[in-house]
């Protein structure tokens, strides 16, 4: 069976943990899209790790973990995430690259750099890890394969006919250096032997791999909120965030998706610019932030403090619908645990007028919270294993929530560690 394990909001919402506790039982996982821009946390017997571009199964021996043809694949960075692990005590991974995902270049991450300062108050809140100048390439098709790092005469030819237009912008817009096409050349040299290992045709194992039947994860990274076409765009990331594309990402098709796990915070977090309607500020937003996650609410690759708002009940059921969702996993439940009461965001008010839809982003910024008060519970949770055994009200605020999006909650997450899980039939 293939299960995908996405995000509902805008990332940030423990879809590591998530996918790390499936893989226990799964043979395959696939990152699908995406870059080193942002993170997963993981919290298991080996400690805490934050991973940026290596799938969250590699800390299962059994799983063979997968980069997908649709991500954005920063060599240097991967191999560096190996290295890492293993110096922790984790065996080295079964990995396989896809031969056609395509590699971010030296120069993607400057053009990143330069276009954000450019802008300077009105960047995208880039992590500047090359992402959107990476994808812009991909599409304008002046990007590279690792399949092209085999045949060096090729690449050659061709980093110096793309260099030449990157040189104009270089110059004239931006008043940098020269990219040097020999002393880039000789990196992706470099990356080919650190590469090579790995690669495959990842399409023709994961056919086989659903055709054996084999249980294979597919990892989404950030969510709903940060799709290029149905979130908040353009404060949104360069590939899209929904389970629809890891069909194509992975390379499988799409029929063969049969679960699809979207996974949602108990209260809201984001990295970045753009509209967030439930956000708060001061010092109610510092103490969630102190107390959330593990060690607090701060992004696992840039360490920005993230922004915290209460649930948004009108972005997590837009999201989880346009996922496709099968099962809510709900995360962070216990960092609730200090507050007498607890708002929750059940509409939004734009105009003077109440709507439970998510509106398009010239309405999003005009967009007021309508909160609903729920009672809290005030004490700790972690360590409870049965959905039956939380207080009252903590169970009130699960059902509250899932009726208020639409959504099964199957998933109940109260703790950082893979063992605070609870499971709930419904």
């Amino acid at each position: 069976m293939v299960k995908a394990i996405v995000g509902a909001n805008w990332g940030d919402e423990g879809k590591g943990k998530i996918t790390d506790l499936l893989a226990e039982t799964a043979d395959v996982v696939v990152r699908f899209q995406g870059g080193a821009n942002a993170g997963h946390t993981i919290v298991n017997e080996y400690g805490k790790f934050a991973l940026h571009t290596l799938p969250s199964g590699v800390f299962n021996s059994q799983v063979t973990n997968v980069i997908g043809n649709g991500v954005a694949l920063n060599i240097p960075v991967l191999i560096g995430e190996i290295k890492a692990i293993r110096e922790r005590g984790v065996p080295q991974p079964k990995l396989l690259v896809s031969d056609r995902a395509q590699m971010v270049m030296p120069y993607h991450i400057l053009f990143d750099q330069y276009e954000e300062e450019r802008l300077a108050g009105k960047s995208f809140g880039s992590t500047k890890s090359g992402i959107a100048p990476f994808y812009s390439d991909k599409y304008a098709k002046i990007g590279f394969q690792v399949q092209e790092l085999f045949d060096e005469a090729a690449l050659k030819e061709k980093l110096k006919g793309v260099l030449e237009v990157k040189n104009i912008l270089v110059e004239n817009l931006y008043h940098k250096p020269l990219l040097e096409a020999e002393e880039i050349f000789r990196e992706l040299l470099d990356w080919k032997e650190m590469i090579a290992p790995y690669v495959a045709d990842t399409s023709a194992f994961l056919y086989q791999a659903v055709q054996d039947g084999k249980e294979i994860l597919l990892e989404g990274q950030l969510g709903s909120m940060k799709d290029p076409d149905h979130g908040i765009y353009p404060m949104v990331t360069s590939s899209s965030t929904l389970a629809g594309y890891g069909a194509v990402g992975a390379g499988i098709p799409p029929y063969e998706i049969k679960k699809i796990v979207t996974v949602s915070k108990a209260y809201s977090s984001a990295v970045g610019a753009g509209a967030f309607v439930s956000e708060i500020f001061g010092d109610e937003a510092d103490e969630l932030r102190r107390r959330g996650g593990d060690g607090g609410e701060f992004g696992a690759t840039t360490g920005r403090p993230r922004r915290m708002g209460w649930y948004d009940c009108v972005a997590s059921r837009y999201g989880c619908r346009l996922q496709g969702t099968t099962d809510v996993a709900f995360t962070v439940l216990d960092v609730l645990g200090y507050l007498p009461e607890i708002p929750v965001c059940v509409a939004y008010e734009i105009d003077g007028k109440q709507t439970r839809e998510f509106p398009t982003t010239g309405l999003l910024e005009k967009a007021k919270p309508v909160l609903e008060m729920l009672p809290g519970w005030n004490c700790d949770i972690r360590g409870i294993r049965r959905f039956e055994d939380l207080p009252e009200n903590a169970r009130n605020y699960v059902e509250f929530i899932e009726k208020q999006i639409g959504f099964p909650i199957t998933m109940v997450s109260n703790g950082p560690g893979r063992e605070d899980i609870i499971y709930r039939n419904v």
